[in-house]
């Protein structure tokens, strides 16, 4: 069953088409890129991604946005998360999809300035091709739960740790 492509993110996206909002409009950045300060990507996403908070503070409880710059053929796979999850693409490619496995051939490309909601618990995944920026809003604090364990990078580091 085909998801709603909205989100080519219908993807950080949806169990049912009408679940999704895909639009494309300009992006309102919260804040100039200059203003904003970048860091290693979010806990529990893998390595090689950057992240500089909008607003809010994604630890904690209430509303925030984020931004990720995710590098060429990064792929968060499979997960979820425990609030819904708006999703829009600043620049790049973003790839999209809503099931337990990730499917380079199955998934829907995000255009420039669309955006897609993944409500609550809605697994799903993301792949870039060339690299990609987007803003994302949720509620915090922020969690990630993998649909299979061992694609979970915290995961890894613990076994590497524990050797």
């Amino acid at each position: 069953m085909k998801y709603i492509t909205l989100f080519a993110l219908s993807a950080f996206a949806i169990a049912s088409p009408a679940a999704a909002k895909h639009r494309a409009a300009p992006v309102k950045a919260n804040a100039a890129p200059a203003e904003l300060k970048w860091m290693d990507g979010a806990p529990g996403l893998p390595g090689g991604a950057q992240m500089a908070v909008v607003k809010g503070d994604p630890a904690k409880k209430g509303p925030f946005t984020i931004r990720l710059k995710m590098p060429a053929n990064y792929a968060v796979r499979p997960h979820w998360h425990p609030t819904d999850e708006h999703l829009t693409l600043v620049s790049g490619k973003l790839v999209y999809g809503m099931s337990d496995e990730l499917d380079r051939a199955g998934g829907d490309a995000l255009a420039e300035g669309a955006s897609v909601t993944m409500k609550a618990k809605q697994h799903h995944w993301v792949f870039t091709g060339d690299g990609a920026e987007v803003e994302v809003s949720a509620m915090g604090p922020f969690a990630i739960t993998y649909v299979n364990a061992a694609d979970d990078p915290r995961g890894a580091a613990k076994a590497n740790a524990t050797k």
